[in-house]
């Protein structure tokens, strides 16, 4: 198994659904797909190449869909580190910066377009990051490695096509 890898597959098996209903897709360097089934939702899921894990939770970035509420290629970052509430976030992908809606640790692109924007960046550069203050005032980046991830994303996007909500 490849450096990361094993994080990817532990990222990817936390969540709501049972390990044993969770599908994989393929892992894609660094990137890895999944399909869960009920809710159905896929991802494309990967951890930071360069960042901290705080030991509360652990950091990915994931791209996602969710048929059942018609949500397509959305943008999710759980951040190595609770944020700021005032701090902005901004993603890095190649020579694109994006402004990012935040919660406490996690971030999204603040609408569709956005999403599609990113993705797209994604898609021709090789590392992104995303950048803020941490709650302790101190300066963090999360930074990914972009190689596999157009292919585990249309992984994602392909595990869900055509399937029953």
């Amino acid at each position: 198994m490849k450096p990361g890898l094993a994080s990817i597959v532990a990222i990817a098996l936390l969540g709501a659904a049972p390990v044993q209903a969770r599908e994989s897709l393929g892992v894609f360097d660094r990137w890895a797909a999944f399909r869960d089934p009920a809710p159905l939702r896929c991802y494309a899921i990967s951890a930071p190449v360069r960042g901290g894990n705080n030991g509360r939770w652990r950091p990915f970035a994931a791209i996602g869909t969710w048929p059942a509420q018609r949500a397509r290629a959305q943008v999710h970052i759980r951040l190595s580190r609770e944020r700021r509430q005032t701090a902005q976030l901004t993603l890095s992908v190649g020579d694109r910066r994006f402004a990012l809606a935040a919660g406490d640790a996690d971030a999204w692109a603040p609408d569709a377009r956005t999403d599609a924007a990113i993705i797209a960046a994604m898609r021709s550069s090789r590392s992104m990051s995303v950048e803020g203050l941490a709650r302790d005032g101190a300066p963090f980046a999360d930074t990914y490695a972009l190689r596999g991830a157009a292919t585990a994303i249309d992984a994602a996007a392909l595990g869900c096509v055509g399937r029953p909500r």
